[in-house]
């Protein structure tokens, strides 16, 4: 978002914005209490709009108020989680194939640059959760198709609660990059029926390593 953007917003708006990028960024993590003079003084803003910040991010399914505790990050059961991949498996699947039909080579470009950037990450998985995230926005936005787009940004809030990043380790590094590639390959060539299984794969193969870190 654009420093003239911010500077328009209220308070209250201003909160909610760094708030919630402090929790999609991993400073917070599904689980942590979020104290209204804790958060106010990490975020360099008063009380008043952080508690304005934290009931609209109670709205949107982000937080949840316990008794004795007050706000706190919602942690997602295994269940919601399998369900969460489910649909973006449908939505990945979909923006892939379309991609596939609409995508122009600027655009393939872009999403071959970037994941150079993710293959060369590293140890650096903050880094890499981030262009990882900028890879599957690129896909989105490369299908032309708005109504996918919103559906995409509805399951946001959603995603930031999944926890940390599966990006863990150069070797699922490595692995991710590999998968991206072949999602790019079948869009480069138009082949939307290979877009979507490459991308189907790739989604299968994120939810087994997210249920692996979850019972070790």
């Amino acid at each position: 978002m654009h420093s003239t953007e911010l500077q328009d917003m209220s308070q209250g708006e201003l909160a909610y914005h760094r708030l919630h990028a402090a929790i999609r960024a991993g400073e917070f993590q599904p689980g942590d209490r979020l104290r209204e003079i804790d958060v106010a003084k990490k975020l360099s803003l008063s009380r008043t709009p952080v508690r304005e910040a934290l009931r609209k991010l109670e709205n949107d399914g982000i937080v949840e108020h316990r008794p004795r505790l007050g706000a706190v990050i919602r942690t997602l059961s295994t269940t919601e989680i399998v369900e969460l991949y489910e649909m973006r498996l449908v939505l990945e699947r979909t923006a892939a194939e379309m991609a596939a039909k609409h995508a122009n080579p600027a655009e393939v470009d872009l999403l071959e640059d970037i994941n150079e950037q993710i293959d060369g990450a590293g140890q650096d998985t903050p880094r890499a959760a981030a262009l990882n995230q900028d890879f599957h926005r690129s896909i989105y936005l490369a299908t032309r198709n708005r109504f996918l787009l919103a559906s995409a940004r509805a399951l946001n809030n959603a995603l930031i609660l999944l926890g940390p990043t599966t990006l863990d380790d150069e070797a699922r590094i490595k692995t991710v990059s590999s998968q991206h590639a072949q999602i790019i390959t079948a869009i480069a060539a138009g082949d939307q029926q290979a877009a979507g299984d490459a991308a189907e794969a790739h989604l299968q193969t994120s939810l087994r390593h997210r249920l692996k870190v979850l019972q070790s």
